[in-house]
């Protein structure tokens, strides 16, 4: 493994005339936890869909877990992807549905059976692994999504909003396992509006706005940076740093 599970250099999307990402500058180390935040439209969604090679850059270029991000083939395997909507089956149980899983990614039958085992067991599914996906819960299946993005081990887990849907203690649950993989140096990369539980787990803090990523560093160094004497939390740095970044885009250009 690379010593930077993710790096970007330039990165940029654009959908016609609208720029998504511009010119974004990444560099993760591996087996951290990157929180990645950002007001809806900021851009993260095409981020994500780029370093998952679910979409080409328009330019710059991206690596993960040491391959470039073009080698969709040369990336999947060592890649992890949770998006807000599972890709799930509903005609499936939960176990089916994670062992379908288990087979696209031609991981050996007894130790896949072994790991959704103690997976299930984790995110207390094992009661209702024979039951239809149709008829979860939509924490049911949000943990679900989790399992299977997981499942393999992967070097590099992309988590986005890993704890919507979830009661109190499921997404406790969730946060020790986002604690647990990053002891095992997995590199998660984790993209949420629910700033505690990034400010609880991330080593790193990202905010984009407007496709640009407009701060970034530990959440401590975030909130300190923000210091006017009273004290501040992350949430106050996300609202001060993305309101700062729309003025600049509204304001007139000098002459």
């Amino acid at each position: 493994m690379p010593s930077n599970a993710i790096e970007t250099d330039d990165l940029q999307k654009r959908y016609g005339d609208e720029t998504a990402v511009a010119g974004l500058d990444l560099s993760i180390p591996s087996g951290t936890v990157y929180g990645f935040l950002g007001p809806n439209g900021a851009g993260k969604t095409s981020t994500i869909r780029m370093l998952t090679t679910l979409s080409r850059p328009s330019a710059g270029s991206a690596r993960v877990a040491g391959h470039d991000v073009t080698d969709r083939d040369a990336v999947t395997p060592h890649i992890g992807y949770l998006p807000e909507e599972p890709p799930l089956y509903d005609e499936l149980s939960g176990r089916e549905q994670v062992e379908y899983v288990a087979g696209l990614r031609d991981l050996p039958t007894e130790a896949s059976a072994a790991r959704i085992d103690d997976l299930f067991e984790r995110f207390d599914l094992a009661s209702d692994a024979g039951k239809r996906i149709s008829t979860y819960s939509k924490g049911m299946k949000q943990k679900v999504g989790i399992v299977q993005a997981i499942l393999h081990d992967p070097a590099v887990v992309f988590l986005d909003e890993p704890t919507s849907g979830l009661d109190p203690r499921a997404a406790r649950t969730v946060r020790d396992t986002i604690s647990d993989l990053a002891a095992e140096e997995t590199t998660v990369f984790l993209s949420t509006h629910i700033l505690p539980v990034v400010d609880e787990l991330a080593d790193t803090v990202g905010v984009l706005a407007d496709g640009r990523l407009v701060a970034e560093g530990a959440p401590a160094e975030l909130k300190s940076r923000a210091e006017t004497g009273e004290e501040r939390t992350l949430e106050d740095v996300f609202l001060d740093v993305t309101s700062e970044s729309q003025l600049r885009a509204d304001a007139p250009p000098e002459a």
